[in-house]
Parts: C-alpha cells; structure tokens; sequence
C-alpha cells in the first residue's frame, strides 16, 4: 500500500502536536491493523556540534534554514519507496542534535508536524494531504511560553526576546504565507472535534480505497 504522507503545519503553540496525536490514536483505534507514524519537523534542525554554546543560541530557528528541510525530504521519499530511515533527534538542552538515531519503518500513514512544511515547495508536494492550524498568535504565544518554561527549562525573558526578534518575523515572512497551500485550515487549535472528525475521515477512506485496490 502507498502510504498517505499528511501534514500538520501552522505556528509554533497551534495545536499541532496535539491534533496529530490524536489523528495518530484515530488512526490506531479504527484500524488496528495498521500502525501509523509520526514524524516531527523539529527532528531536522541542523546538527551544529560545530558551533559554540553563545552561537548555538543566537540562531534564527523559526528561519527555514534552520532545518534540514532536504533530509526530511529524502526520507519521506524513503518511505514511499518502502525503506526504512533513521530519523535524528535533536536536543534543545544544547541546541544541537543527539548521537543517537531513530529507526523509522514504512507505514500506511505517514503524519508530519511542523512549522514549515508548507512554505518549502519540494517539501509540501511530498504531501498527500496538507493541513494549517490556523490559531491566534497571542494565543500561540500563551503556548509557547508554559510549554518553554516546562519542558525546556528557559526563562519568560528569553522566551519573549526570541518570539518578538525571530518567531513573529519568520512567522509573518514565511509561515502565514504558506496557509495559501493547505488543503484545510484548522481554528479551534488541537481540540476542534469537528476538524479532527473530517480529517479523520478523509485519511480513513484513502486507507479504504487503497486496500480494496490492493494498491
């Protein structure tokens, strides 16, 4: 079976994480024979072990080159092809990737969450369905700032110099533009049942289509 590579894209603090969770657990729950993946656009920030601590820090990360938006390509075209992939992993403790690796398998469906995956047009055409959280930015912000603080140990301060200096900016340059391009955008952030119901569907009767074809 082709797999269906769908992204989940908006701002940073959307609902993305969470609406492509609970796709996944959709999936999962109403096809149990198959084991859908999730890949986060984060995995692909760019290894910079070459760089010092004050460098690390001082880059734009909200800036498409940012992430090596080529490795995702080629490893969703793995995929499709059949091939397993090793997926990095990044930590944002030192601003650089992990050692270790992830080994990624083939799937039936393939979710993608990220920032950027509309605004690269080698990357978005890998997608078979697009999608953009279209939340509020002060609410993103909100987000942005208990999520930071918890799970990445960061300063208010330092949190709200990158959003005005970086994430606003990239934002208005390259993600709102790349809305243009999703085939739904989603209000309502990851909890908006109505959204989730329809995307569900559509994943499910390309699931349906494909196994009856024997595709």
């Amino acid at each position: 079976m082709s797999p269906c590579i769908i992204a989940i894209a908006g701002p940073s603090g959307s609902g993305k994480s969470l609406f492509a969770q609970t796709l996944l657990q959709t999936v999962r729950e109403r096809r149990p024979q198959i084991e859908p993946v999730l890949l986060r656009e984060d995995a692909y920030y760019r290894d910079q072990g070459h760089l010092d601590p004050a460098q690390r820090a001082a880059v734009n990360y909200d800036h498409p080159q940012a992430i090596e938006q080529e490795l995702l390509l080629a490893q969703l075209q793995a995929l499709r092809a059949g091939n397993a992939v090793q997926v990095p992993r990044y930590d944002y403790t030192v601003h650089t990737r992990a050692a270790a690796t992830d080994t990624v398998t083939p799937a039936p469906v393939i979710i993608v969450e990220g920032i950027l995956l509309l605004a690269n047009p080698e990357l978005r055409a890998a997608f078979d369905m697009r999608f953009f959280m279209d939340t509020p930015l002060d609410i993103c912000l909100l987000r942005r700032i208990e999520r930071d603080q918890r799970e990445r140990g960061r300063s208010l301060d330092s949190i709200v110099e990158q959003y005005q200096s970086s994430v606003r900016p990239m934002y208005q340059q390259f993600i709102a533009p790349s809305a243009e391009y999703a085939d739904m955008r989603i209000t309502g952030g990851g909890r908006n049942r109505v959204a989730l119901e329809v995307v569900e569907g559509a994943v499910l009767r390309v699931l349906d289509a494909a196994a009856g074809s024997g595709s």
